[in-house]
């Protein structure tokens, strides 16, 4: 379902069944903005459908977020200018060297290169798999970004999250929204899902200085400043927590949280 959050941002929400995540569109006076194409030919096209009725003007560029496959294998429907950050840009090479018959996705899935559920959207959701090739990035960057859409900025950031060293953030300072892609998650390492204690808190201050009132996240729905306060605060007691001596002191931790609910 396509949601509007102003007259100038919307995005399309994410289908955890299809491992779809979020895509977003930031409408300019000039220019249109799409982060995240997608995780596959069919997403896009669904989202391209959402986008059809709007009067918006066209889509000259796509971001990005972060170098997994669900967030970009929809990009060669768009026609605007690609923009990724110089880390994400080798992965989305890495990705042009792949094959997309069924015995190159079995290897692939077998040598764990490739999730089981990445390739049944693959053979599901992409067409013509023989001839597929991703396009190449138009526009690469290395640690900050700013686009006028037309009377209207978008700030694009690299920063080190706990999910990617690649994440990229969109920061609209004229409507107080920050898209975050999957950088305020963790990450499975090993079958074990963990956040990088090293690098939370530097995550959490380069997202807290940007002036944001919501946060559009790739595989949320729309969170308020409150609700986000109170992840980064679970979070932060979560980290004192492991530094702790006792159990006792541990426990204090966690108990001077306070506790969120989880989006449905």
């Amino acid at each position: 379902m396509l949601n509007k959050i102003n007259s100038s941002i919307y995005y399309l929400s994410n289908d955890d069944a299809k491992e779809r995540p979020t895509i977003g569109l930031v409408c300019g006076d000039k220019y249109s903005l799409v982060i995240d194409p997608g995780n596959s030919v069919q997403h896009a096209q669904d989202f391209l459908k959402e986008i059809a009725n709007l009067t918006i003007p066209q889509v000259e560029y796509l971001v990005i977020t972060h170098g997994h496959w669900d967030h970009f294998l929809g990009l060669n429907e768009f026609g605007g200018k690609i923009i990724v950050n110089s880390l994400t840009n080798q992965m989305l090479k890495n990705w042009q060297r792949y094959s997309f018959e069924d015995d190159s996705l079995q290897k692939y899935v077998d040598s764990h290169i490739m999730s089981s559920k990445c390739m049944e959207i693959i053979k599901s959701e992409i067409s013509m798999r023989d001839s597929f090739f991703l396009n190449s990035a138009d526009i690469i960057f290395e640690e900050s970004l700013t686009l006028d859409l037309g009377n209207k900025i978008c700030t694009l950031e690299t920063i080190k999250s706990t999910h990617t060293e690649d994440s990229t953030i969109i920061y609209v300072p004229d409507d107080n929204v920050l898209f975050l892609g999957d950088s305020a998650y963790g990450k499975t390492t090993n079958s074990l899902f963990h956040y990088k204690q090293s690098l939370l808190l530097p995550m959490i201050k380069d997202i807290l200085k940007y002036d944001a009132h919501y946060f559009v996240l790739g595989h949320e729905s729309l969170c308020d400043l409150d609700e986000m306060n109170v992840y980064w605060e679970e979070l932060i007691a979560t980290s004192k927590a492991t530094d702790s001596t006792s159990i006792d002191k541990a426990m204090k931790q966690f108990e001077a949280a306070p506790l969120s609910n989880p989006h449905p």
